[in-house]
Order: structure tokens, then C-alpha cells, then sequence
């Protein structure tokens, strides 16, 4: 897993999503708009992010913003999901 923090807003500076997205085999758009969603109440700006979530190989990459508050709400989105996504990521399947 690779987390990233920062580089994430709209500024001609912030390229993170770009190079992200470049190495990416697929993207999980789900989980970067729980991370944008989860900082809403707090923060209205959170919807200019444009971080991405994604697997590339068998590596779950996740794109956080850089304030430290930012960090702290998707890093809790992540801890409700993150086990399950890694089982799915390295071939687990649903129990039947």
C-alpha cells in the first residue's frame, strides 16, 4: 500500500492525481469520494480535491490531501475499509 499526502487541490502546482493515475491499473472512485465526503462537514473546500484511490500491480494506492486535518479524516474512511480491500486486492473473494 502507498499513501500519499498533499498535491491534491486545484492549483497549477498540484499533480499528484496526474502522476497517480498514470501508474494506475484501475481506479476505485468509491473510496476518494468517501475521502472527499468525510471532510465535507468540516471543511466545504474538501470538494476541490481530486485525489485518487486505485490498485496498480497488487499495490492499493491512495491518494491523501495535505493538511493534517485532511489526513486525518480519510485516514478514518480507510480504517473501516482497508482490510477488506487489501483481502480483495491480493485474491481473496466474499465468503459463499
Amino acid at each position: 500500500m502507498i499513501i500519499t499526502s498533499g498535491g491534491t487541490g486545484i492549483s497549477p502546482t498540484d499533480t499528484t492525481p496526474e502522476h497517480t493515475v498514470a501508474v494506475l491499473d484501475y481506479v476505485i472512485p468509491g473510496l476518494a469520494d468517501a475521502i472527499r465526503r468525510s471532510g465535507l462537514p468540516k471543511v466545504p473546500t474538501s470538494v476541490l480535491s481530486r485525489g485518487v484511490c486505485g490498485v496498480a500491480g497488487r499495490t492499493l494506492i491512495i491518494n491523501l490531501p495535505g493538511s493534517p486535518g485532511g489526513v486525518r479524516d480519510g485516514l478514518g474512511v480507510l480504517a473501516d475499509v482497508l482490510d477488506h480491500a487489501l483481502e480483495q486486492i491480493a485474491g481473496g473473494d466474499h465468503p459463499r
